[in-house]
């Protein structure tokens, strides 16, 4: 249960200061975790990026103070942490589908996003299969790209991937598999707090030298957790996250280790309501 005391920690920081400038550093300290592996585990445990929920919940408390108190839009503004009544007022919009000096003369509903709480239940009701693997280091080659970890992050990836199909890509790393985990890869990696984006990669295992217009990742020896996920991809992937780590590591000895975390798309048809993939979680 430590992953979730630490992450509950971490959000009880968010939410005592909310009206200051924090950062990822700050909130993550709180976890006792690095920045990439709080915002990836916030992210799966949220769906939300951590900036996404800082900004959710700020324009919530704006909108309850507008509607309740005589404050100037202005001030409620800077108190939010806005610097200008236009960045205001865009961020308010998107939210509330009103400006604020419609939501103050009660022009529609107002859009609340509460405290998180994470609970987190320990039935077991779906089994998990996986296997413990120890591995040498091992070498991926593929492409990447810095995508956000906001709301565009739904779209930027898949995105990604229709762009590699499209283009050859995927056919180009096909051929060059030749490790132990078969299949393409998608992979992230290099947390960028301040532009709250993460490095996708889609990738193959391969050892050798690395083909022009490809780059490379070198992963160390490692313990591995190979969970079998299957289904179709697009929401079985999803879901086995969800229950990797709101079932199986608050219920195991483990923790995540600095590594990127592997799905890996093994089946011929990754859509087909029985595929079988796999996710590769490094552990310590």
């Amino acid at each position: 249960m430590a992953l979730v005391e630490s992450l509950q920690k971490a959000i009880d920081y968010m939410e005592e200061h909310l009206l200051e400038q924090i950062s990822i550093e700050d909130i993550s300290q709180h976890a006792n975790v690095s920045p990439y592996h709080f915002q990836r585990t916030f992210m799966i445990m949220t769906d939300l990026s951590v900036g996404d929920y800082l900004r959710r919940r700020r324009l919530t408390l704006a909108a309850r103070e507008l509607t309740s108190t005589e404050s100037k839009i202005i001030d409620i503004a800077y108190k939010y942490g806005y610097e200008t009544p236009e960045a205001f007022s865009k961020a308010f919009r998107k939210q509330h589908g009103m400006s604020p000096s419609e939501a103050r003369k009660g022009a529609g509903k107002l859009q609340s996003y509460n405290r998180i709480t994470i609970k987190v239940t320990l039935k077991g009701a779906e089994p998990m299969n996986y296997q413990i693997i120890e591995r040498d280091g091992f070498q991926v080659i593929g492409v990447k790209r810095e995508c956000s970890c906001g709301d565009s992050k739904s779209q930027e990836i898949p995105e990604l991937w229709n762009e590699v199909n499209a283009n050859g890509t995927v056919e180009k790393l096909v051929p060059h598999i030749n490790g132990e985990i078969k299949g393409v890869l998608g992979m992230t990696d290099n947390y960028n707090p301040e532009k709250d984006s993460i490095d996708y990669w889609i990738a193959v295992e391969h050892a050798g030298e690395v083909p022009s217009g490809l780059s490379s990742y070198e992963f160390p020896p490692s313990k591995w957790i190979v969970f079998e996920v299957r289904g179709s991809a697009p929401t079985a992937m999803v879901s086995a996250w969800k229950q990797i780590y709101s079932e199986w590591i608050p219920s195991n000895g483990y923790e995540i280790a600095e590594l990127p975390s592997i799905e890996a798309y093994i089946d011929s048809d990754v859509y087909h309501p029985n595929a079988l993939n796999e996710i590769w979680l490094a552990v310590k």
